[in-house]
């Protein structure tokens, strides 16, 4: 029994040594972004990102949108945008709601620019209720209320 609490215990110091890290390695790239090392945050946030890193994810949507250390694809950064905006980023949810407001990566879209407007602006994004007004104004009332709907039906899948 107490090789088995030893046992425990070293591995819940070595979680709690590796959750610094992990926030660490995410800075790390972010320094090398802000000072254009583009394909070295390239290199450290992708790993991260696959891992589930909301921030590595929107940092490698800004990559591919402005090609950064790699060559420009929208539909690449709305899918990482996308990543993030899932696992209910606020930020990224207005992001992608953008890209689906001006058709950017994606098909335009004015009912699911709304519905991630609307899920960004529930978490308080102060931009995005502004732009939820402006979609609602290029679309139908019926329109507008499925993507209330899609809204609640995202919400409720993700609580």
């Amino acid at each position: 029994m107490r090789r088995f609490m030893s046992a425990l215990s070293s591995a819940a110091v070595l979680l709690l040594l590796a959750l610094p890290a992990h926030g660490q390695d995410f800075r790390t790239g972010l320094d090398t972004f802000i000072s254009g090392g583009y394909e070295t945050a390239l290199g450290v946030w992708t790993p991260l990102a696959e891992a589930g890193d909301v921030d590595a994810q929107f940092g490698l949507g800004d990559l591919y949108e402005g090609g950064y250390g790699v060559a420009p694809d929208l539909a690449e950064a709305l899918r990482w945008y996308r990543m993030a905006a899932e696992q209910g980023d606020e930020d990224a949810q207005l992001t992608v709601g953008l890209r689906y407001y001006a058709g950017e990566g994606v098909a335009q879209d004015y009912v699911q620019a709304h519905m991630w407007f609307d899920l960004a602006a529930a978490q308080g994004q102060v931009d995005a209720a502004n732009f939820m007004k402006i979609a609602a104004y290029l679309i139908t009332p019926e329109d507008v209320s499925a993507a209330r709907r899609m809204a609640r039906e995202w919400w409720e899948a993700h609580q």
